[in-house]
């Protein structure tokens, strides 16, 4: 019964306070050569950057023709990756450790096409966040912003999200301030900028996933997903995970409205987890090590 229910929520049949969000129009297992979990999608939609459950090691996965390319067997490699909007860069962190066993993070770039390679930020105990624009890489590294160029040199305009001991910072203008919208006693996770860079999308620990401005107010609670990112400048994608306190056993992925629709978009067959969204495609990995990919329209 709780399947034919989750089942029909997935193709948009109002209940309660459930809507229609998105047309579910399939979805879709992709043919992975090996285990993995889902990085990142394209701006394009054409590839997936694959990790390993532990977020290391990073591979681009061609979803049409299969093939795979190695970009880096880093530890971390695979948390928190970001792609230029032209699909060609590949930006994530590598962790090492220093010669007292603590351990850093660099942050590097590689090129999809002629395969260059930059780093952007040196070794550090403290990249907080960045934010990618087209042709340069903002960082918060020690709570100073550096911008650093890719390819040729750009000011990057975007706002950068970060967090530092918990709490939720934005750069603006190369000035790094404290957000954290709900106040400082939370803990804040996954903040990312919408599409059209007005608003700011995060999760508060053990409370849920919230939209603000980029000055903090208009606070507004999205609902109790997980792992929340845009689909677009209205509408959130993120998890509804169940755990017994040790291993998850349930996750379905939700799309939420920023003015109260929600519906459930997978059913109770997978254990769906992490989505990732651009225009028309949703990919989610499983903790079997499966991705999928939720074909949807407005």
């Amino acid at each position: 019964m709780m399947r034919k229910l989750l089942f029909a929520l997935a193709l948009g049949f109002s209940m309660s306070a459930m809507g229609q969000v998105l047309n579910v129009t399939s979805i879709d297992k992709v043919n992975l050569p090996d285990k993995a979990a889902v990085a990142a999608i394209s701006p394009q939609g054409d590839y997936l950057l694959l990790t390993s459950d532990t977020n290391q090691g990073l591979i681009k996965y061609d979803l049409t023709s299969g093939q795979t390319q190695v970009l880096s067997t880093a530890p971390s490699a695979g948390h928190n990756v970001k792609i230029s909007p032209d699909g060609q860069t590949v930006i994530y962190r590598e962790s090492t450790f220093n010669n007292k066993h603590l351990r850093q993070s660099s942050l590097q770039s590689v090129n999809l096409t002629t395969g260059a390679r930059q780093q952007l930020v040196k070794p550090t105990r403290d990249l907080q966040g960045y934010a990618v624009d087209a042709t340069s890489v903002g960082a918060v590294n020690k709570g100073k912003f550096n911008k650093k160029a890719i390819g040729s040199a750009k000011a990057i305009n975007v706002p950068v999200l970060s967090i530092n001991k918990g709490q939720l910072m934005i750069t603006i203008n190369g000035k790094t301030r404290n957000l954290s919208p709900n106040g400082t006693q939370f803990s804040y996770l996954w903040p990312s900028l919408s599409p059209d860079g007005t608003k700011v999308l995060y999760y508060v620990a053990a409370h849920g996933a919230y939209v603000c401005n980029l000055d903090g107010s208009n606070v507004q609670k999205v609902g109790k997903m997980r792992a929340p990112v845009w689909y677009d400048d209205n509408t959130v994608v993120g998890m509804m995970d169940q755990d017994d306190g040790e291993f998850i056993y349930a996750s379905t992925i939700v799309a939420a409205t920023l003015d109260g629709k929600t519906q459930v978009l997978t059913d109770d067959s997978t254990i769906a987890m992490y989505p990732h969204a651009i225009a028309g495609k949703i990919a989610f990995s499983t903790p079997a090590g499966e991705a999928y990919i939720i074909q949807v329209t407005k």
